[in-house]
């Protein structure tokens, strides 16, 4: 097991990584859990797989577990929800002291993190991510929120863990599409802070793809987990530094909106978003077209698209691209490669060539 800290004062918080965890949830989250109640919610797909049995174990060490479950999917990731997770917790006689624990991906942790962060004015919750996605990106950092139909995690709260246990054994159940988008948080990592985690990626893409190293995938998550903790530490809020890790987001982040949230998964857009950001670095001189070629490479390795689907324009993305929060004074903040390893912010890029990159990216 490794075990990565979030450096944040008296927030502070371990991230735990190995295969295998979720058999020591008592031994790992005791201490957390000791006479509180739990209120333990997931999704209807995970519900099927985990739930019995992780409720067994948090059982042993906290004075009670409630379960609350939601529908399976992006499309829950709303308001409605929320406020569904919130009654429940009243009806269950949560209080102050109570943890919220999310069992699931992206979208369980986000809106369970939110719905502690909110409920009675704010309890606490621990992470249990169970697609790699939620691993080394969602659980970490204390993002939480839900979607708007105008854009994605319009509303929310940083809120930070008490704790992340990351269990690599859950990747086992997870679908082939599910794990690829997790990898492209993995390669969107490499490309903006650490040269040597690419090289890696790139030398052991078929043993990670399909889980055969377990030591090293866990290798991978920490290393991940590691550099993300090393930014929250830094600027917990996004006011500056933190920013450069949603490189890709942006464009990722409008192509979602203009399919409909149903036609591109999260990491796809990321990777998507990716391609499209290369594609402008290198009409601004940034990087290299080879630099670009090779990340766009290991994004196909990974199963993963590289291009816009065809039937939508620029302009609508342009459009689409204008509601991120991310967005500071009315300018677009984009992240933009700078080599392998290294990337930077830019606000004063061209309208004309953020629509060529774009262009460029459909259907092709």
């Amino acid at each position: 097991m490794n075990v990565v800290n979030v450096e944040l004062a008296e927030r502070s918080y371990p991230i735990f990584v190995g295969a295998g965890l979720r058999e020591q949830l008592d031994a790992l989250l005791g201490e957390y859990l000791k006479d509180r109640s739990v209120f333990l919610v997931t999704d209807s797909n995970l519900e099927k797989l985990y739930l019995e049995s992780v409720a067994g174990k948090l059982s042993a060490v906290s004075h009670s577990v409630h379960t609350c479950v939601f529908p399976a999917g992006e499309t829950s990731k709303q308001l409605s929800t929320i406020e569904m997770i919130c009654r429940k917790g009243v009806k269950a006689g949560l209080d102050r002291r109570s943890v919220f624990i999310a069992l699931g991906g992206g979208v369980c942790g986000d809106m369970t993190g939110f719905s502690a962060a909110i409920y009675m004015r704010g309890t606490r919750f621990v992470q249990l991510p169970t697609s790699l996605l939620a691993m080394v990106d969602s659980s970490v950092g204390g993002k939480t929120g839900v979607d708007l139909p105008e854009g994605k995690n319009l509303i929310g709260a940083f809120f930070q863990p008490e704790a992340v246990v990351i269990d690599t054994d859950f990747l086992k159940t997870l679908p082939a599409r599910e794990l690829s988008c997790g990898y492209a948080e993995l390669i969107k990592t490499a490309v903006i802070l650490d040269g040597t985690l690419f090289d890696m990626l790139e030398k052991h893409a078929r043993d990670l793809l399909n889980l055969a190293d377990a030591e090293r995938v866990s290798e991978a998550v920490s290393r991940c987990c590691a550099l993300k903790a090393r930014i929250v530490s830094a600027d917990e809020k996004e006011s500056s530094l933190r920013a450069i890790l949603n490189y890709g987001h942006t464009f990722g982040h409008a192509i979602e909106s203009v399919t409909g949230y149903s036609l591109v998964e999260h990491g796809e857009g990321v990777a998507i978003g990716m391609c499209v950001a290369a594609e402008l670095a290198v009409s601004l001189g940034l990087i290299s077209g080879e630099t670009a070629a090779r990340q766009e490479s290991l994004l196909k390795t990974f199963a993963l698209p590289v291009s816009i689907p065809a039937g939508y324009s620029a302009e609508a993305i342009f459009k689409a691209m204008g509601t991120d929060k991310k967005n500071s004074g009315g300018r677009l903040k984009l992240i933009l490669p700078e080599e392998i390893g290294r990337a930077g912010i830019y606000t004063d890029v061209p309208v004309e060539k953020i629509m060529n990159a774009i262009r460029k990216r459909i259907g092709k």
